[in-house]
């Protein structure tokens, strides 16, 4: 569609919080820093309040914004990106401004591309324009979404959808990962490209949000349950079976399978796999260790097989997990920093 004009949605009769000016930064930084030398024109940014126009709003956090734009002007803008929405209206269900789903409805119905941010995607989908759409949030909110509008086919494990002319992205640097995804698709991937050299950040992530949601299974309640689970988390590294764990626990497997399900919500299965990709995610964080070694640690198996569960699982490769997630690495009684510099400066994006 070629750059145009891009109307970043303020809630301004509510304070902002220091959370939630990360994600409005991202596109005034994207789309409205003119970077002619890119692409000429460049976006025209306009930023539009919920508190009426030419009003300056102040958050308890000392920023303040002045505009002369408000909801009206949504319905002239070529995109509109709603960055997020007060955390109330989340947690609690307080009501958002009906004069905003009113106005993101008449901006869709104008033509306008329609982008959310994190929470963002709670406006859209209360103006009904994910119903039947599948779309995500930050990982943290996904549950909730899906809960409160079932007509949206939430995804969880992604950094963003692209479904046309309504976009959404998970929180907070996936905000980022959209906005680039926007400037791809309207002025070419060396446009791209380029801003995000400039920004020192990489044009395209591999994985998805999955990598960054702690997939433990929740601990049992079951007192009768705990001190065989702590034995299992102890030695995940050697095969385990339902039986064996269910003669430790003095129960039947049919008893151990039902009360492990109760409290954990999880299979015995489930529960394993869980605790050996949570064993498998902190070697990777923590040791210099192979990924051979790592699948033989975790009770995964093999290289092969533990590549199989992270793809499946977080929707990314051991290595490129690592390499989002470097640290003080121990190896051989050895301490030190295990990637230099080049986790420093990143890495070399790949497909997801």
């Amino acid at each position: 569609m070629g750059a145009g004009s891009v109307a970043v949605v303020v809630v301004g009769d509510v304070e902002v919080p220091s959370w939630d000016l990360y994600e409005l930064s991202i596109p005034c930084t994207v789309f409205g820093k003119q970077q002619s030398d890119l692409a000429d024109p460049w976006y025209d940014l306009r930023l539009c309040g919920t508190g009426g126009t030419a009003r300056e709003n102040t958050a308890a956090s000392g920023f303040a914004w002045r505009s002369p734009y408000g909801l009206d002007d949504l319905a002239g803008a070529d995109t509109v990106i709603v960055p997020s929405v007060p955390d109330p209206c989340v947690e609690e269900g307080r009501p958002l401004p009906p004069e905003l789903i009113t106005a993101l409805r008449r901006a869709y119905d104008a033509g306008a591309r329609m982008v959310s941010l994190c929470t963002g995607a709670f406006a859209l989908a209360e103006a009904g324009l994910l119903d039947g759409r599948r779309a995500t949030a930050h990982w943290m909110h996904t549950g909730q979404l899906a809960e409160r509008y079932p007509k949206v086919d939430v995804d969880p494990s992604v950094l963003y959808v692209d479904d046309g002319d309504v976009l959404t992205s998970a929180g907070l640097t996936a905000g980022l990962d959209l906005c680039l995804h926007l400037v791809r698709r309207d002025l070419g991937a060396q446009v791209a490209n380029q801003l995000a050299r400039r920004m020192v950040v990489p044009a395209h992530r591999p994985g998805g949000q999955a990598q960054f949601i702690d997939v433990s299974v929740p601990t049992s309640d079951d007192e009768g349950l705990t001190p065989v689970l702590d034995w299992a988390r102890a030695h995940l590294d050697r095969p385990l079976t339902v039986t064996e764990l269910a003669r430790r626990a003095a129960m039947s497997p049919r008893t151990f399978y039902r009360r492990l399900q109760a409290a954990t919500g999880a299979t015995p299965l489930q529960w394993l796999l869980h605790q050996r990709l949570g064993r498998a995610r902190t070697l990777l964080e923590a040791t210099d260790f192979s990924v051979e070694k790592i699948g033989e640690l975790s009770g995964l198996g093999t290289a092969n097989n533990l590549r199989h569960h992270f793809l499946k699982q977080l929707g990314t490769t051991p290595s490129d997990y690592r390499r989002a997630f470097p640290g003080t690495v121990q190896g051989d009684g050895a301490t030190r920093r295990p990637h230099g510099a080049r986790a420093a400066r990143g890495t070399t994006p790949s497909s997801r």
